[in-house]
């Protein structure tokens, strides 16, 4: 399987190029993407959107609250805050994606500013 090989290697390649950060804001970029998509989708596609940020979230507010995580702890309070109300945003019937989509973005622009 030559073409899993080379993907492998490609894909190493670029992670080993790129700061933990920048990979961190392109699972973000990655949500907002199909958030955008979604927006105005028929409704399969904007649950999937919404699920997928959903267990994004769900992993970010995981790690912020592991007593591991070398992070401030206000910094990290202020994550798990905003996880929140990306989570009752997204537990409302029609959510707003322009929200969430924000949200997504703000969090992106953060992990690559620090980079």
């Amino acid at each position: 399987m030559p073409n899993v090989t080379t993907a492998a290697r490609a894909y190493e390649a670029a992670t080993n190029n790129r700061s933990v950060r920048e990979q961190e804001a392109d699972v973000f970029r990655r949500a907002i993407g199909a958030l955008k998509l979604a927006r105005d989708a028929e409704p399969i596609s904007r649950t999937r959107a919404i699920a997928d940020n959903r267990r994004l979230w769900l992993a970010v507010t995981d790690l912020m609250r592991d007593p591991r995580n070398a992070l401030p702890d206000e910094l990290r309070a202020s994550i798990v805050s905003v996880g929140l109300a990306v989570q009752r945003e997204m537990d409302r019937v029609a959510p707003n994606f322009d929200f969430l989509i924000s949200i997504n973005e703000n969090i992106a622009d953060g992990l690559s500013s620090g980079s």
